[in-house]
């Protein structure tokens, strides 16, 4: 990971890295060899991943489009991954559209991309940034004038402190967040799990260890001490299939991803 925010994270294309291997489960092509391979594996032994990132893909998707209902309309996607289809800013529009997006991930191939396909019109920018350092993050945003911490925005951290251990502090991660964010904030969160099956390991956490950054998965009550502090909208911390979903969920048991959305009174 980079060691700050707007400075470039090593970059070795032999190692794979997880943005573009969720940019290649979703069928994107902004990949290289070692993540087709590793995500090759990662699909030969457990099918079901691609069907979570499509899942996951969706939740932001209805979560997105439900803060800016709301009317917020400023949106920190921290770990935002390569562009894809219906990025933030895209669906954040349809809804209002001056909404202010910024995207922040610190793989310089995510955040090339994001500069080049995203940033390109006013109110939209990218920057390079490190999710463990939430309070680099913040300064820039709010020094740069890409989003005024004196009005609600929605922070989104989706599919991305699961690859944050424990020493570095995923609670502290969202409580700073948390703290900055004024009344009328919302954050967005999924998480990996292995609650489905507690005997089992979540798939592919261990394949994880040979990728850019480790896979950790956390129990309900993990994820649900991470949001102290937020009221969640209903239906609170649920299956990620099961947040607010436009049609009937798809038959399946075995989400391994909680989803919430968090409100700041």
């Amino acid at each position: 990971m980079s060691n700050s925010v707007g400075e470039g994270a090593g970059f070795d294309p032999s190692i794979a890295n997880v943005a573009r291997v969720y940019d290649y489960l979703l069928g994107g092509k902004d990949n290289f060899t070692a993540d087709r391979q590793f995500s090759d594996q990662l699909l030969a032994a457990y099918p079901i991943v691609a069907w979570i990132a499509r899942q996951n893909r969706a939740f932001v998707d209805r979560a997105v489009r439900y803060c800016a209902d709301q009317g917020a309309d400023q949106f920190l996607d921290v770990g935002s991954g390569l562009p894809t289809m219906d990025n933030v800013h895209e669906v954040a529009r349809r809804v209002i559209p001056g909404a202010a997006v910024v995207y922040v991930d610190n793989d310089p191939v995510a955040f090339a991309h994001a500069t080049a396909l995203l940033a390109t019109s006013d109110g939209i920018a990218a920057l390079c940034g490190d999710a463990r350092e939430p309070g680099k993050i913040l300064a820039e945003v709010s020094d740069r004038g890409l989003i005024d911490l004196n009005r609600p925005l929605v922070v989104l951290l989706t599919a991305i402190l699961h690859f944050i251990p424990d020493e570095d502090d995923p609670a502290g991660i969202i409580e700073v967040f948390r703290d900055a964010m004024p009344s009328g904030s919302y954050l967005v969160l999924s998480h990996g799990t292995h609650d489905p099956v507690p005997e089992e390991p979540a798939p592919a956490a261990s394949m994880f260890r040979g990728a850019s950054s480790p896979l950790i998965t956390r129990s309900r009550q993990d994820i649900t001490a991470m949001l102290a502090g937020l009221e969640l909208v209903e239906p609170g911390l649920v299956a990620i299939t099961q947040w607010r979903p436009a049609h009937p969920p798809e038959p399946r048991d075995r989400a391994y991803l909680y989803a919430a959305v968090g409100h700041k009174a």
